[in-house]
């Protein structure tokens, strides 16, 4: 997996899901264009000059990515939308001579498609120097939003805090679990989080604390979404069960191979699969697009991060977890989850 912007269509759609992004972006890059009807419009020979490039460099790029430049708003006009883009700019005799009077159809690129543009052609110094400037923006608009705290920006999601508290919870009953019917000394505890994180997210506890670039002292759930705390405590919780209803049938502490057994069927449980594959792309895809950290066991689960994430963690709902500690709503969700 790359972050190559002309090489990854998940890094490209990384930066263009990003509205908070694409603001700074528009008022940063100054690429010009024309305002028509609230939107900010470039005409093929606009966008050659500025990649200084030809337009048949141009064509040969839409035809071979039309779908994602269409996606991200490019079109070809005609018809009524045509002819309001004229009478828009019947005074200005540039704009004019470039439409043509009787033409019929006219290529249209958004801002958003001349970004997308500039990060797939490789023959244009220029637009290498704003795929770089681009990056930066991007990066400092996210640092910016979070405090400079990627490493935690998990928990500026609404659904963190009670989700912590409901895996904490499960994570006891797994732990009682394995002190009162699991034939084996302490190392037990960390011995079965390793493997239950393994058969989660394909990963142990010091992979993942590399991944994120985590100290030793770090705790990997502070770090974690809030579907992944779900899916673990799912997890914890059946596993638990099984442990318990097993020494209870043989009446002893059970072995290690036989809990090892109750893990291997309960990662293979199809009830836990949905889970499962949704808590490793969104860790996966997540930790790609705002923490520039990739998960390689699980490259295979990286997708472009959705423009709803993009505000689940960077919008105006979004928090930092010391903002969210005083809102009394959710203090009595946590009291509930707590005293359950």
């Amino acid at each position: 997996m790359t972050n190559d912007l002309t090489t990854s269509s998940v890094a490209r759609s990384n930066v263009l899901n990003n509205r908070y992004a694409l603001s700074q972006l528009e008022s940063h890059l100054s690429l010009g264009g024309l305002r028509i009807e609230n939107e900010l419009i470039f005409f093929k020979s606009h966008v050659a000059e500025l990649l200084d490039i030809d337009e048949r460099t141009i064509d040969r790029y839409l035809a071979g990515h039309e779908t994602e430049l269409k996606q991200n708003g490019y079109r070809v006009v005609i018809g009524k939308s045509l002819k309001n883009i004229k009478l828009a700019q019947v005074d200005d005799i540039n704009v004019v001579d470039l439409i043509g009077a009787k033409v019929p159809a006219l290529g249209v690129f958004t801002f958003r498609s001349v970004l997308n543009l500039a990060m797939l052609v490789t023959e244009s110094e220029r637009a290498k120097v704003i795929r770089s400037r681009m990056l930066d923006i991007v990066l400092d608009v996210v640092a910016e939003r979070v405090g400079g705290h990627t490493r935690f920006i998990n928990q500026r999601d609404q659904d963190y805090l009670p989700s912590a508290f409901m895996e904490d919870s499960y994570r006891k009953q797994f732990t009682n679990a394995l002190r009162d019917h699991v034939d084996m000394g302490n190392h037990k505890y960390a011995v079965y989080t390793d493997k239950i994180y393994k058969a989660v997210f394909c990963e142990n506890a010091r992979e993942y604390k590399q991944v994120l670039r985590l100290a030793d002292g770090d705790s990997t759930r502070d770090t974690m979404y809030a579907e992944v705390l779900k899916t673990l405590a799912s997890f914890e919780s059946g596993l638990a069960v099984s442990i318990q209803n097993k020494a209870q049938e043989l009446g002893r502490k059970i072995k290690p191979s036989e809990v090892d057994q109750l893990l291997d069927e309960a990662a293979a449980n199809p009830y836990l699969k949905p889970q499962i594959d949704d808590a490793r792309t969104r860790m996966a895809s997540r930790d790609m697009g705002f923490r520039e950290a990739l998960h390689q066991k699980l490259e295979a689960y990286v997708q472009a991060v959705p423009e709803a994430d993009f505000e689940r963690f960077l919008g105006e709902r979004s928090q930092a977890l010391e903002d969210r500690l005083s809102d009394p709503k959710l203090l009595a969700v946590l009291k509930r989850l707590k005293d359950r």
